[in-house]
């Protein structure tokens, strides 16, 4: 069978062509995390005809990743993501060339491997190989396509492309300063429908062939939020950000990009904090007395209707001198991070303290249930 056989389907589409499908076949993509965002990403690049695609993954294949990485199966089980992945992509497609790092993104191979590589899938679900990559593509001029995925909502963008002349913008005008660990949910807390990041990573491929193809516009200083719950789509702008330092070679070196719990504040999760449950909360609310505070980031969905003031818990450090001197309560989507925030204002504040359990769902569900 002729190569171009299997991508007829694509390249009769108007502007895509012969033209576009030798791009992919001469592109090569790297993608950083084999879960659930980077099994349909390599499937459809792979279906795409990329030439060449490394996949960077550490990680062996366990039940809990089977209802959402649905390139594996029961009997891969402590088998290498990496080396399934590549393997049935070679079954997928033989003219694609496929790369295996077995291994996790560091400081010490980063540079080196995306070096190889004209643009980055960034499938991985933590914060330190986020900040990692986004700096890295940024020094090297790489573009890269974000990818995240929380409880019911999913996120894409494409970071550190632009047109010739403009200022490219990257992760950290968005997020400038890397959360330590406690400061942000996890999907081990918050949990994951199996489907939304099949969706998402499905995204990322997408805007990949865009970028590689120059076909279409590319979610470039855009955020794409796709709420599961209510099938919807929404995108913020994100504007650059003038106090971001340069990012270069030894930005890069003296970065601590490993932030963890006890590189936080040692003594904030000994402080206790009054954890309520939405009918207490509904009587705070109403006491003018009590600062309702939401340290949901600003592109988190639902909006509230009830007055309170918003500082999203990756900045709260730095404006927590905004705060009054008066009763806090502290809000965010499940009532996770509203508990070390609580614990941060008591500490530094020295004033009451309380964190709304179960978050905005556990109030949203209560409140519609009653109507």
């Amino acid at each position: 069978m002729h190569s171009n056989d299997r991508y007829i389907r694509q390249m009769i589409l108007p502007g895509f062509g012969s033209e576009a499908q030798g791009k992919l076949s001469q592109a090569k993509v790297l993608i950083v995390g084999m879960g659930g965002l980077g099994c349909p990403a390599l499937q459809y690049l792979v279906g795409a005809g990329v030439g060449t695609i490394g996949i960077m993954d550490a990680d062996k294949i366990s039940k809990s990743n089977l209802h959402r990485q649905l390139l594996f199966n029961e009997n891969e089980l402590g088998l290498l993501k990496v080396s399934v992945a590549a393997k049935k992509a070679k079954a997928q497609n033989s003219f694609v060339q496929m790369e295996e790092y077995p291994f996790a993104i560091n400081q010490n191979n980063a540079t080196e491997i995306i070096a190889n590589y004209d643009l980055v899938i960034d499938a991985t679900d933590n914060f330190s190989a986020k900040y990692l990559i986004n700096d890295v593509c940024v020094w090297l001029k790489k573009p890269f396509v974000f990818g995240a995925v929380s409880g019911y909502e999913g996120q894409v963008a494409v970071f550190n492309s632009a047109k010739a002349g403009v200022v490219p913008i990257h992760y950290r005008h968005l997020f400038p300063v890397q959360p330590a660990v406690n400061e942000i949910a996890t999907c081990e807390e918050t949990g994951v429908v199996g489907v939304l990041p099949g969706i998402i990573g499905t995204m990322q491929a997408a805007e990949a062939i865009k970028l590689i193809t120059g076909i279409g516009n590319p979610l470039c200083d855009r955020l794409l939020t796709y709420d599961f719950l209510t099938a919807r789509w929404f995108d913020i702008e994100i504007n650059s950000n003038e106090e971001i330092p340069a990012i270069d070679e030894h930005f890069i070196n003296t970065t601590n990009y490993q932030i963890d719990c006890d590189m936080a504040e040692s003594d904030v999760e000994d402080i206790d904090i009054d954890e309520i449950d939405v009918s207490q909360f509904l009587e705070l609310k109403s006491d003018s007395n009590v600062f309702i505070l939401d340290v949901r980031e600003l592109h988190e969905y639902p909006t509230i209707d009830f007055s309170h003031a918003q500082i999203p818990m990756s900045t709260l450090k730095e404006l927590m001198h905004q705060l009054p001197a008066k009763p806090i309560c502290v809000i965010c989507h499940q009532g996770i991070r509203s508990v070390y925030a609580a614990q941060l204002i008591k500490l530094h504040k020295q004033v009451e303290a309380y964190s709304l359990r179960g978050g905005l769902t556990a109030y949203f569900n209560k409140v519609n249930n009653e109507q």
